[in-house]
């Protein structure tokens, strides 16, 4: 039977006085139960809509429009429809500026996929941001934004923005009670609008937060999220997944430059310079200087410049302080076009205590775990995840996700995995507790780490995943079914901070502390190895690398590019913290740009091109990361020269007969007639001297030959049969390399 539809006249008295209490006061659970379409009979529907400001509305069908009387003195309007099925209408709504037709939210079916939030519930909802959030879409017939809210505990959740003037009493959202997420439909709205969800929590207290799943946010002072249409995601075509795979793999020349986006350069009024700029000077300079990954500090939206965004609150939000979202999909896309890896720092270990971000969500503890020795870290005043709660293991999943597959990013390096790994980390006794087993690991935020690199490394092939990790924890890198964490590399914490110590004595006393500079062999393969000189050690009155140098200024200058030069030939891959490539003598300063002008002067210089031949050798010869993961690669020629500081091992390729000399003299003196044994005899070329005139060096060469060449003499040293005369500079790390085919 067609619908009969006709105009309805009567005055309704006040009937609703109890909902329209709650949708006044914002707080209402079950708005569609009550708001939109609704059967009166078997002939008659009610619509109801509650619009606060509205001075008149009326339901308008195909044919007629039926006034809606408002009820009583409140903004609840009610309109009787004779239909026998739903109506499909639109409401002609006036307010006092003027009048509109819209949607009625309310007219909307759900579209939640249950299926998904079966899984987001189960901890394993690889992509949850494509569910959650703000995402445009088309529902039946209409283009909106669908969103989603995770908030189970909440008494209430209604989005509120610029579009409805920020009135928590205009568009209420569905609850789901079953997985407890919030859902709604709204028709018409526009990319950049702002909003949030206004939460009202059991106790009645009102949180006005901002969207987990964002895809963009405003920056401080701001805290709203901002509505963004998401395009598809970057597409990697074969060659470039080929590429990526190339140079991530472990026996690839891995060189990495770690960069802080809002201060490598600035504008001359100290504006930060957008993605596209930076791909038109940062992209070239890093190829440039022979990098072969860029890796950026933590670029998810975040309300304080000096956390150096360690304290995100936009996880899914690349910071718009450089500009738009598709100007970092832009960036990214030149980095790929110039075969250059692109690494993202990722925090999941914390996040800040900012009234609009992920703490006490939905006026419980959500997202962190309740208990303030499991929830709370005493060194950040930063809130710990729970990392127990299945729901939250989605979340930080589709996070690390949404970065390599939207993205094509080649890796995370995972931060403060220590701090995430330890129940008792940076705690007093009394102020932590066991887990189940009575230990002090965290095994949910183990089990988390696990299901994190299992899934990224199991649907983005030839990325690599880096832990952050300052303990000898066993197997970081190891593969999750033979009981590691299942990361890829880790940052070797111990070679840095032995080497360090060691580079800051005076020469005079290094004899007494060889074993700072040779320990980390003994550990080398234990892990896949990532040697840092990262922005950690540049601040916090740590000094500079080239102010921790020791001497007169030529000798600080001498030292670190020696130095530089061991870490090159040591086994693992490479990172170093911009700046250091220019020997800056100031500690890095997020506020300001890198000190380029230094680059006047010869000695700054030097050390810049110190790291691009370094870069450009270490790229060319497979001695130097071919076998960075097997003592087939090493061989000590002398450990024990502790009494003139100076050390000197063996490189190998895969290809035995490919091997590189490295000695490096890390005191003053030169040695004129220095024996060194080789294991092959023949012609060697010195491939490397740091104490190279360019460099500012002394100009000491090690052999009076002008192509650098010596020949082997047949005198037993350092266990081979043949050796080699040198004159060693003081100082300075040089590199050997056999040019003949002679046995």
């Amino acid at each position: 039977m067609q619908s009969r539809v006709r105009q309805e006249h009567i005055e309704q008295p006040l009937i609703y006085q109890a909902q329209i209490t709650a949708l006044t006061a914002g707080c209402f659970k079950d708005p569609f139960s009550f708001l939109g379409p609704h059967k009166v009979n078997s002939e008659s529907y009610e619509v109801r809509c509650f619009l606060p400001g509205a001075k008149t509305v009326s339901v308008v069908l195909d044919s007629l429009t039926v006034p809606a009387h408002r009820q009583g003195q409140s903004d609840l309007f009610v309109a009787t429809i004779q239909t026998e099925s739903a109506p499909e209408y639109k409401l002609d709504v006036n307010y006092e500026q003027g009048g509109e037709q819209q949607y009625d939210e309310y007219s909307f079916v759900s579209t939640l996929d249950e299926q998904a939030m079966y899984l987001f519930n189960e901890g394993s909802l690889e992509h949850a941001y494509k569910h959650f959030g703000a995402h445009f879409t088309d529902q039946q017939g209409v283009q909106g934004v669908r969103f989603v809210v995770w908030a189970p505990n909440a008494a209430s959740v209604s989005v509120i923005g610029d579009f409805n003037y920020w009135q928590r009493s205009r568009h209420f959202m569905r609850f789901h009670p079953a997985s407890g997420v919030w859902e709604l439909f709204i028709p018409a709205l526009k990319v950049d609008q702002c909003y949030k969800f206004a939460i009202t929590t059991l106790s009645g207290e009102v949180l006005e937060k901002a969207d987990p799943f964002a895809f963009k946010m405003q920056q401080a002072p701001g805290t709203a999220s901002v509505l963004q249409c998401i395009k598809a995601e970057v597409h990697l075509d074969k060659h470039a997944l080929a590429n990526r795979a190339k140079r991530n793999s472990i026996d690839a020349p891995i060189s990495i430059y770690e960069v802080h986006v809002g201060s490598w350069q600035r504008q001359d009024n100290n504006r930060y310079l957008t993605w596209r700029e930076l791909a038109d000077c940062l992209i070239p300079y890093t190829k440039e200087l022979g990098f072969s990954h860029l890796q950026l500090m933590p670029i998810s939206e975040y309300p304080f410049d000096g956390s150096w965004g360690y304290q995100p609150v936009g996880l899914f939000a690349p910071t718009s302080r450089y500009g738009s979202f598709e100007d970092f999909v832009y960036f990214v896309n030149q980095c790929h076009q110039a075969n250059l890896g692109v690494i993202l720092d990722w925090v999941p270990g914390h996040f800040p205590s900012d009234p609009h971000g992920l703490h006490c969500f939905d006026g419980t503890h959500l997202y962190e775990h309740a208990d303030i020795r499991q929830g709370f870290h005493p060194d950040w005043n930063t809130y710990i995840y729970n990392y127990d709660r299945a729901e939250v293991r989605s979340f930080l999943i589709a996070n690390a996700m949404y970065w390599l597959h939207e993205f094509g990013i080649d890796g995370l390096r995972v931060d403060a995995v220590a701090s995430m790994l330890y129940l008792d980390y940076s705690r007093e006794e009394g102020q932590w507790v066991a887990n189940q087993y009575g230990g002090r690991e965290n095994l949910g935020a183990i089990e988390c780490l696990k299901q994190v690199n299992m899934r990224c490394y199991a649907n983005n092939p030839g990325i690599m995943m880096v832990a952050e990790e300052s303990t000898a924890w066993p197997g970081v890198t190891r593969q999750v079914d033979h009981d590691g964490l299942g990361f890829g590399y880790k940052w070797n914490m111990g070679w840095m901070n032995d080497s360090l110590h060691y580079m800051q004595r005076d020469p005079l006393y290094r004899a007494h502390h060889h074993h700072e500079m040779t320990f980390s062999m003994v550990y080398a393969y234990s892990e896949n190895y990532i040697l840092p000189l990262s922005h950690d050690e540049v601040v916090h009155g740590k000094r500079s690398l080239i102010e921790k140098m020791p001497g007169d200024d030529w000798q600080k200058f001498a030292n670190l590019r020696a130095y530089y030069a061991f870490m090159w030939a040591h086994p693992g891959k490479k990172l170093l913290f911009m700046g250091a490539e220019i020997a800056q003598r100031n500690e890095w300063n997020h506020d300001q740009s890198l000190d380029w002008h230094l680059l006047e002067h010869i000695s700054h210089r030097g050390v810049q091109q110190t790291i691009k031949e370094l870069n450009e050798l270490y790229r060319n010869t497979p001695a130097l990361y071919e076998q960075d993961t097997t003592p087939a690669g090493f061989a000590w020629l002398d450990s024990n020269n502790a009494k003139q500081s100076i050390f000197s091992f063996i490189r190998y390729a895969k290809q035995a007969d490919d091997f590189v000399i490295v000695i490096s003299n890390l005191t003053p003196q030169v040695y004129h007639d220095f024996i060194v044994g080789v294991p092959k005899a023949g012609d060697y070329q010195v491939i490397f001297n740091t104490d190279k005139q360019d460099y500012f060096g002394s100009g000491v060469e090690v052999t009076g030959e002008v192509n650098q060449t010596i020949s082997t003499q047949m005198t037993l040293s350092h266990g081979f049969k043949q050796s080699l005369s040198i004159s060693l500079p003081g100082l300075a790390t040089i590199y050997l390399k056999k040019v003949n085919h002679e046995s």
